[in-house]
């Protein structure tokens, strides 16, 4: 594989295809190290520009738009897991990437941890934001009340669709989407991948509690001096006060200071 982590491109907004759909792609260009973000479930690429704003001109940056997110990007008929890993490679692919800087927020962090350990030869390093901690919080009566909460929002989700603020998802589809990665979340599932990233990886960690959370989250975030204990090469770059929902807001220099760190070449990178 010719190395093309440096390679000149210019500025370029489109579609990449992918399976049976299209995403909707944005990329800087330049000649800095390559950063793909991957969104949380639901969300869009806008919610990186705090972030790529603080990394500035010297890096660069491709976000796109999970299948039926976003106002651009199509439906599918997979929106699996391993549908958003596929996706992955296929962006890449299009823009001509060998390597990158992989930052994942939520969702994103779980498709940022399994790329980082399928193809270590691929990433230059990850970044995890608020997710991919082991944790098995998934239960029978919990999936049968996230279908349930799906079916009974589903007429409002629809109402806001054209905005691109919800996806283009029937209640079911988006419902399936947030229990697979409840069972990829859980200790068993999660923690060989961890386990087996050898490339620099760090998180940044919400501290402050979501509305329904009822002290969740920080039971969730109790997994992880386990997980950077067994693998050296994962570390805790910040915890940070802001809440799930509101980090790359509050606290997008924290998710800037990771990707510098991991990105720039030198000593510290492992």
């Amino acid at each position: 594989m010719s190395d093309r982590t440096h390679a000149t491109r210019g500025p370029w907004t489109g579609m990449v295809p992918v399976d049976d759909t299209a995403l909707a792609v944005t990329d800087t260009g330049g000649t800095g190290v390559p950063v793909l973000y991957l969104n949380g479930q639901f969300a869009t690429q806008g919610y990186w520009r705090r972030v790529i704003a603080d990394l500035g001109t010297g890096w660069r940056h491709i976000t796109f738009d999970e299948r039926a997110r976003g106002r651009k990007s199509k439906r599918s008929a997979d929106y699996s897991f391993e549908a958003a890993i596929r996706d992955v490679a296929a962006v890449l692919a299009a823009r001509e990437v060998d390597r990158a800087v992989v930052v994942g927020w939520s969702y994103g962090a779980f498709v940022a941890a399994h790329w980082a350990s399928r193809y270590p030869d691929r990433t230059v390093g990850t970044v995890m934001v608020d997710g991919a901690q082991p944790y098995d919080w998934l239960n029978d009566e919990l999936e049968a009340g996230i279908r349930k909460t799906f079916r009974r929002w589903g007429w409002l989700m629809s109402l806001v669709r054209p905005t691109g603020l919800t996806p283009r998802m029937t209640p079911d589809q988006m419902a399936e989407s947030n229990i697979e990665i409840g069972r990829l979340a859980r200790e068993g599932e999660l923690g060989p991948v961890l386990d087996t990233i050898s490339v620099p990886a760090r998180y940044v960690v919400a501290s402050g509690e979501s509305l329904g959370s009822q002290g969740g989250h920080e039971l969730i975030c109790a997994s992880l001096p386990a997980v950077t204990e067994r693998n050296p090469n994962i570390r805790i770059h910040a915890k940070v006060p802001s809440n799930h929902g509101a980090i790359l807001r509050k606290d997008f220099r924290a998710v800037a200071g990771a990707v510098r760190e991991v990105g720039a070449p030198g000593p510290g990178r492992g």
